[in-house]
């Protein structure tokens, strides 16, 4: 369904009012103009470009982005009135291109007859698809709409990069408490669109309550304040007074705000990550429970949890890798809620685990290794020799079995010829690692000392020294 807004006319006057009368007080209550927007001064400030594009009829066309209840669709409404353009809103939930096809047309006709300008405001453009949103493109390439697209996921996500090409994006934040607050009190006050004829009066606790709940949501807020204020009981004296009881039954649970595969959901990851690998269990497990709270499918949080055992903390505490697969196993067997405490107690074991991430570089470093140089062959002496033309071919001449030898070590070359001496692994100075670093380091040694001196080039034998010496100042 199209809303467009202009200048009403005597006509439609009544029916406007009517429709004031009866909706949400948070629609009822949202401001007209810029000097009363609260919030988002970081991008309509005074001095803003913004600002100043709105106030000298220039706006161009843009995507804000925020979380609900910012002021996103008001901050449209507010453009489009200070630069006299016609307000065209579509739902990209309802709407699709038949809607934009009637909307264009509209727009053509204002331009070509009356000169006027218009604004596509398009609510949750992120639920618009590929080609609806290219359907868009050309109209506001050409000008002959300025799009104002509103989402409250990251547009890099859901919005096509053509059309994000030609638009502004402005970051949107929550509403700051006492921005919250001084909506509230404008909707308490004011007579002809807010509750000032209820006569309200609102306890102190329950006032915190909701300026504190709403968590930076006007129309959260709002809307709450009009159910308690509906609800409330009328005392003698004819005042409605709000305990914090009927405001907390009023607003009930916000639900969490979270996407499982937009931006919240990899923010949420993230932050899991960063602070096991950073040691702090009490950052770990409140992440985790935002995530667990929010939705987010168990198993996912395992399997992170999993790669985080040997990205993160790999060698240097061995046990870390048994409890994060311990941990997915127990959510896969028992589902929640029980098997979140199994997640959590992973989460907190990696969080306090000793940390290295020699395997993770060291498998980068592999994986360049061969694709610089890829198809070295096997030596020799490590094939398996099955048939009797393998082992005529030297298949396994000269294997060592490492059980026959002292320390179960036999000095023996495993490298391609052309990667003798490499080493891949740097190893850390933390828990389990340590003490294997110097068991590998005194075998490496012996395997250093068996090599021929002839076979190796000068530049080899400097690298390597360089090495060791490296080796043995970081010990």
């Amino acid at each position: 369904m199209i809303k467009k807004t202009g200048n009403p006319d005597l006509f439609d006057y009544k029916l406007k009012k009517d429709m004031t009368e009866r909706a949400p007080l948070a629609a009822r209550m949202r401001p007209e103009r810029l000097e009363d927007f609260l919030g988002q001064e970081h991008i309509i400030g005074e001095g803003t470009v913004l600002r100043r594009a709105v106030l000298e009829d220039a706006a161009v066309s843009m995507i804000l982005w925020g979380p609900p209840g910012s002021g996103k669709t008001t901050l449209a409404r507010i453009i489009a009135r200070s630069t006299r353009s016609q307000f065209f809103a579509l739902s990209a939930v309802s709407a699709g291109v038949t809607e934009l096809r009637e909307v264009i047309k509209k727009a053509r006709e204002l331009r070509s007859l009356h000169g006027q300008k218009s604004i596509l405001f398009i609510d949750e453009i992120h639920r618009f698809n590929k080609a609806q949103q290219d359907a868009v493109l050309p109209y506001v390439e050409s000008g002959l709409v300025t799009l104002i697209g509103a989402t409250t996921e990251n547009p890099s996500f859901e919005v096509n990069s053509a059309l994000l090409s030609r638009s502004r994006v402005y970051v949107l934040k929550a509403l700051a408490p006492e921005h919250v607050e001084k909506l509230l009190e404008r909707a308490v006050e004011n007579r002809e669109r807010g509750l000032g004829n209820l006569n309200v009066k609102i306890e102190e606790d329950a006032w915190h309550f909701l300026v504190t709940q709403s968590h930076g949501d006007a129309r959260v807020a709002l809307n709450t304040l009009e159910l308690a204020a509906c609800s409330a009981p009328q005392n003698k004296s004819g005042e409605k007074n709000i305990t914090l009881s009927i405001m907390e039954d009023s607003l009930q649970r916000r639900a969490a705000l979270y996407d499982k595969k937009g931006e919240y959901h990899f923010d949420l990851i993230s932050a899991l990550h960063k602070s096991m690998r950073n040691s702090d269990p009490d950052a770990s497990l409140y992440w985790l429970g935002r995530m667990l709270d929010g939705g987010e499918d168990p198993l996912y949080i395992a399997r992170r949890i999993v790669r985080f055992a040997s990205e993160d903390v790999g060698l240097a505490d061995p046990m870390a890798l048994l409890q994060a697969v311990a941990a997915y196993q127990a959510v896969h067997f028992i589902g929640l809620p029980e098997g979140e405490l199994a997640l959590a107690q992973a989460a907190a074991y990696m969080a306090l685990a000793e940390k290295s991430n020699s395997l993770y570089t060291a498998m980068t470093e592999v994986k360049k290794e061969i694709r610089q140089s890829p198809g070295l062959p096997v030596p020799l002496h490590i094939r398996n020799a099955v048939t009797g033309l393998m082992r005529e071919q030297g298949y396994g001449k000269g294997y060592k079995y490492a059980h026959d030898f002292e320390d179960h070590y036999a000095v023996m070359e495993c490298l391609p010829e052309a990667l003798k001496g490499r080493q891949f692994i740097s190893y850390g100075k933390e828990g389990w690692e340590k003490q294997a670093s110097e068991r590998i380091v005194k075998k490496r040694e012996k395997l250093e000392s068996s090599r021929p001196e002839k076979s190796v080039s000068r530049e080899d034998r400097i690298d390597r020294k360089a090495a060791s010496e490296k080796r043995k100042l970081s010990e």
